[in-house]
């Protein structure tokens, strides 16, 4: 009877370790999401015209919003995580690991 936890555990093991790639990698990989969303125009019209001199004007934005904006929501995400940690844990000790994964992922997605 004892060798029947084992699967259970490595199931475990292995569903969380896809979980944390899968969500927690969005807010530790936040830098390069940036530059990516960037390159896709998220909140691109929060950027104004550069604010150089006319003869010289190479046509780039000044985007200080723009970066306010990604800013605020790394740190709403940052924030969130660790705020989340006690509800999650009552949770968890009340009804146990399946549950307190199921009620996440179906919050995460």
């Amino acid at each position: 009877m004892a060798g029947q936890g084992l699967p259970l555990h490595v199931a475990t093991l292995l569903t969380g370790l896809l979980e944390c790639l899968g969500f927690a990698g969005v807010l530790f990989g936040w830098p390069s999401l940036v530059f990516v969303f960037k390159n896709e125009d998220y909140f691109k019209d929060l950027c104004g015209p550069d604010a150089g001199p006319i003869g010289n004007a190479t046509g780039q934005a000044d985007c200080k919003a723009q970066d306010e904006r990604f800013s605020l929501i790394f740190t709403l995400g940052s924030f969130m995580n660790n705020f989340m940690t006690f509800p999650t844990g009552y949770i968890f000790d009340r009804f146990k690991t399946t549950v307190a994964r199921l009620i996440a992922i179906f919050f995460y997605t």
